[in-house]
């Protein structure tokens, strides 16, 4: 059941900045099934279906306040891609920056109107706690890493926690591999997959902790309703396999053949310090959100594959 808003007795208002990408258009219209209403931060004024759309632009300081009167929970998922360009030092500030900036900027408008949403809950990384393959199993408690990545994720979460230090409740919900078969990392996995096959990469020891789209966007509505939640929550499965042992499952699914592994350095002499990104990782642990009480739809790898495929043949 939609979270009632106090001031109105109806489902609340939510503004999701980033609400095009791929968790933004899943979470909206599941939020509208639940009858939120829900409005979008967008750098395009393009429609969305029954959404309005706020343009803004955070490095120029530009957003509309009225965006974000009567809004009773913000949803920051605005960010950059990490894995969509090489990373360049001038890539790397546009990274941090889309994250940071858009944060801050939300956090002076509502300061500077008098605003005081009911919560504030943003998108954040399994890459706080860095691009590493190791046998740890990383909890919240963990400290962020040194790496870009690591760095990046820390100061996505710093800019939250203006909100949080204003006495609004912040939940930081650090997101594994998402899984989704249009618009997902996924679909940069199974690319060889239209020639009829896959391939591992490097040496595939690498952990690769993954969250099924459904369940990660009901983990966002988890954290509208639960007004327990606050602060950095995993956004992981328990099951959580090896790069090889994923792709082994994908192929089977897929039912086509995997081939043998690319070698890291053509990966590394493709992407530079990116190459991280796919050719290390560990676990991360999904016990403090299982203990805020939230129960996965998809625990298991194939069955989860299985349902994101499961109109192919």
């Amino acid at each position: 059941m939609a979270q009632i808003s106090e001031n109105t007795g109806r489902p609340g208002k939510v503004l999701i900045s980033g609400g095009s990408g791929l968790i933004g258009r899943y979470l909206t219209s599941m939020l509208l099934e639940r009858g939120y209403s829900v409005s979008h931060l967008s750098r395009s004024a393009s429609q969305f279906g029954r959404v309005r759309v706020f343009r803004w632009n955070p490095e120029m300081g530009i957003l509309d306040a009225s965006s974000l009167r009567d809004v009773n929970y913000i949803i920051h998922l605005a960010g950059a891609g990490i894995g969509d360009k090489r990373w360049t030092e001038s890539r790397k500030k546009e990274i941090i920056d889309s994250r940071v900036l858009s944060a801050e900027l939300i956090h002076k408008t509502i300061t500077d109107e008098g605003l005081r949403p009911e919560a504030f809950i943003t998108a954040s990384g399994a890459g706080y706690y860095g691009a590493v393959t190791s046998d740890t199993v990383f909890s919240e408690n963990d400290p962020p890493s040194g790496d870009f990545l690591g760095i990046t994720t820390k100061k996505w979460e710093e800019a939250a926690s203006l909100f949080e230090s204003d006495g609004i409740r912040t939940v930081k919900i650090r997101t594994a591999v998402v899984l989704e078969k249009n618009d997902s990392a996924l679909v940069k996995i199974t690319m060889p997959a239209k020639f009829g096959f896959l391939s591992t990469i490097g040496k595939g020891n690498q952990y690769m902790p993954w969250i099924h789209i459904k369940d990660l966007c009901r983990i966002y509505i988890k954290a509208i309703e639960d007004e327990n939640m606050s602060g950095a929550f995993n956004a992981a499965a328990k099951e959580q396999v090896t790069h090889k042992e994923f792709m082994k499952i994908l192929a089977k699914v897929l039912k086509i053949h995997l081939l043998p592994a690319v070698p890291s350095l053509a990966i590394k002499a493709m992407y530079g310090e990116m190459a991280d990104v796919v050719l290390k990782g560990s676990r991360i642990s999904s016990e403090k959100i299982r203990k805020a009480g939230f129960e996965f739809e998809f625990d298991d790898l194939k069955r989860a594959l299985e349902d994101i495929y499961r109109e192919v043949s």
